[in-house]
């Protein structure tokens, strides 16, 4: 054992079987010491072409900055020395569809502001941590990321809250919908159907959670004449119906408003 163990020291050093090694003994060492040698490596094999700095970050800036950062409500993931050691739960958790938290159905309704990714977005950070999680090259890296002067929205006095279907007494124009009270982890669809017999989808909750309680901004506003029906709310749960004039406009596209109503700092 000991002269095992002097053999393998030296291999490890010198990247070759010593001379003095018994030929039998080289056609078994070799791939024990290959072995040993990518257990001291300590890194994963990289099997992707997907990288931190050219496709990762990106997704991370667009769709998990606004609470993965220094001083947000969860772990920052702004670079990669912070992101790395979480990169298995990051691949577990967005195949469960539980982050990013956005809380709704993706194509059930359209937002300006929507969070969730799509399915190559998806596939990418997948495709990212199953390979190894690689870096990159700094030059890869996007143009750092400058905060928002964006003043945040309040929950407006003139909303219409709504618990239970109800029929709108006066002509609203909608801009954004936004739970006020939703038991933990439910699921429910919210639709109009105007006067004429048109039913629009507005949003289906899912798995909501309040935690990560924001509105959702319409991407295009609308018009809910007087006597439209809004069904789908149940009675447990409490849900904004914004005005367009209370909602922010669109350059402030993505930018997730705070617990306390107040920008990200």
């Amino acid at each position: 054992m000991k002269a095992f163990r002097s053999f393998l020291n030296a291999t490890l050093k010198a990247g070759q079987v010593p001379a003095e090694v018994p030929g039998i003994l080289k056609m078994r060492f070799i791939p024990i010491a290959l072995l040993f040698a990518f257990a001291a490596n300590g890194h994963d094999i990289i099997t992707t072409k997907v990288t931190f700095d050219r496709e990762i970050i990106r997704l991370f800036n667009a769709h998990c900055i606004s609470c993965h950062r220094e001083g947000g409500q969860a772990f920052s993931l702004a670079t990669y020395q912070d992101a790395r050691p979480w990169a298995k739960a990051i691949g577990a958790e967005v195949l469960e569809r539980s982050m990013p938290p956005w809380g709704a159905v993706k194509g059930f309704g359209d937002f300006r502001d929507d969070q969730a990714l799509t399915p190559e977005q998806l596939e990418l950070i997948v495709d990212w941590e199953e390979g190894g999680a690689p870096e990159g090259e700094p030059k890869d890296l996007p143009p750092p990321l400058t905060e928002s002067t964006h003043p945040g929205l309040a929950r407006p006095a003139d909303q219409v809250a709504i618990s239970g279907d109800i029929k709108l007494a006066h002509a609203l124009k909608l801009g954004a919908l936004w739970p006020e009270k939703v038991p933990e982890g439910a699921s429910f669809q919210i639709t109009a159907e105007l006067p004429d017999g048109t039913i629009y989808p507005l949003i289906w909750l899912h798995k909501y959670t309040m935690k990560f309680n924001h509105p959702f901004l319409l991407r295009v506003p609308l018009e809910l004449p007087a006597a439209t029906v809004v069904r789908g709310v149940p009675s447990g749960a409490n849900i904004g119906l914004i005005p367009v004039a209370d909602v922010p406009p669109p350059k402030y596209q993505g930018v997730r408003v705070s617990k306390n109503n107040s920008p990200p700092k």
